[in-house]
C-alpha cells in the first residue's frame, strides 16, 4: 500500500490538538470501519517468564536486574492450564508475551502442537519472544505460528542503540527474517523517549509501512522503577493517540492495539485508543502467581481483564470478530 503522506505531513498531524484532533480521530474511526465494520481482535496474553538477557533502558527486567527481581520461568503444564483459560472464554487468539531468553523456544514448540489439538486448529497463535535465530522461527513456523510482534520502539538508529544496546538494522533483520517465513508481523513505537525527535516519530511510522508489516502498536513511555530512565515523564498520550490514527488512516488493514500503558498513563486511556481508531484488545491470562513479577511498567501496571474490554466495547459500540482476522481480510 502506498503511504498517502509525506514525512512532514504527518508531523503536523502528530501535532494537533483540540477539534483538529478530533477530526483526526473521526476520519480514523471511518478507516476503521470500512475494513472492520464494528469488529476488534481480542487476544489473551499469558506472560511466561519475566527473565531476560536484554539490557534496555527503560524495562526493569533487563538483565542487570536479574539479580534483585523476583524471576519466574513457568512449566509447560502451568502454560496450558491458562491457555485452557483463554479457550473458555472463548478467545481465539492466544499470545505468548516473555523476556528474550533461549529457553523460550523450547517451551513454545512443547506448546504449539498442544494449542492447536485443544483449540481443534480453529486458533492463531502469536508470539513475542523477541530475537531468535532463523531456526527457531522456522520452527515456529512449521508447528503452526502465525504471527510474530518484535517491535522497533525507535526507528532513530542512534536512539534505539543507546536504549537497546543492539543497532536498529539488527532488530530489523530479524523482521525481515519473520516476514520471508511468512509470518503475520506486528511492531510498534515508544512515544517519549529521551530524545526522541517527533520527526523520527514519522519516520517509525514511515518505516511500519515500507517493511510491509501487518500490525502497527504505539505506546506511551512509562518511566518504570530500578531503571536508568525511572526519573523521565510519562510520554504524551496525545502524541500517542495522534499516532494511532494516523496509523489508521495510512493503512486501514492494520492490526492496531489500544495497549494497557494508555490505561497506566491516563484514566480511560484504551477508550481513547479505541476511539482513535485501534481495533485490538488483549486480555491478560498470566496466573497470578506470575502476574506481579511480570514488571513492564514496575509492580503497579494496569492488568487487563475480560471486563474492562466488554465495558470498554459497549461503550464505543464495538465488538469482537467472530473468525480469525487474517481469513476475514482474505475473503474481503
Amino acid at each position: 500500500m502506498n503511504n498517502p503522506f509525506r514525512p512532514a505531513e504527518i508531523v503536523e498531524m502528530l501535532k494537533l490538538r483540540g477539534e483538529a484532533q478530533q477530526q483526526l480521530f473521526a476520519e480514523a474511526r471511518c478507516k476503521r470501519a470500512e475494513v472492520w465494520g464494528d469488529r476488534i481482535v481480542l487476544r489473551g496474553v499469558v506472560e511466561i517468564t519475566n527473565l531476560c538477557k536484554v539490557n534496555c533502558e527503560y524495562c526493569p527486567m533487563r538483565r542487570d536486574n536479574t539479580k534483585s527481581n523476583d524471576t519466574y520461568l513457568m512449566t509447560v503444564p502451568q502454560i496450558m492450564e491458562a491457555v485452557e483459560a483463554i479457550k473458555e472464554a472463548g478467545i481465539k487468539v492466544v499470545f505468548f508475551q516473555a523476556g528474550e531468553i533461549p529457553q523460550t523456544t523450547k517451551i513454545v514448540t512443547a506448546l504449539i502442537p498442544q494449542i492447536r489439538e485443544l483449540f481443534d486448529n480453529d486458533v492463531e497463535i502469536l508470539l513475542n519472544l523477541g530475537n531468535k535465530p532463523h531456526q527457531d522461527y522456522a520452527l515456529f513456523k512449521a508447528l503452526g505460528a502465525n504471527t510474530y510482534i518484535i517491535k522497533h520502539e525507535t526507528s532513530d538508529p542512534d536512539l534505539h542503540l543507546k536504549i537497546r544496546h543492539e543497532t536498529l538494522d539488527e532488530r530489523l533483520s530479524y523482521m525481515r527474517d519473520l516476514l520471508e517465513l511468512g509470518f503475520k508481523v506486528g511492531t510498534g513505537t515508544i512515544i517519549g523517549l529521551p530524545g526522541q525527535t517527533i520527526e523520527s516519530i514519522a519516520q517509525d511510522l514511515l518505516l511500519g509501512q515500507t517493511l510491509g508489516v501487518h500490525m502497527m502498536s504505539a505506546s506511551a513511555f512509562v518511566p518504570a522503577p530500578n531503571t536508568p530512565m525511572d526519573h523521565l515523564p510519562n510520554g504524551s498520550l496525545e502524541t500517542t493517540l495522534n499516532y494511532i490514527a494516523i496509523s489508521r488512516i495510512m493503512n486501514p488493514e492494520w492490526l492496531i492495539p489500544s495497549v494497557s500503558a494508555l490505561e497506566k498513563v491516563s484514566k480511560d486511556g484504551q477508550l481513547m485508543g479505541l476511539e482513535a481508531g485501534a481495533n485490538v484488545m488483549t486480555v491478560n491470562f498470566t496466573p497470578d502467581y506470575s502476574l506481579q513479577k511480570y514488571l513492564i511498567y514496575g509492580k503497579d501496571r494496569y492488568i487487563v481483564k475480560r471486563n474492562h474490554v466488554e465495558t470498554l466495547l459497549g461503550q464505543v459500540g464495538l465488538r469482537t470478530f467472530p473468525e480469525h482476522w487474517y481469513d476475514y481480510l482474505a475473503a474481503r
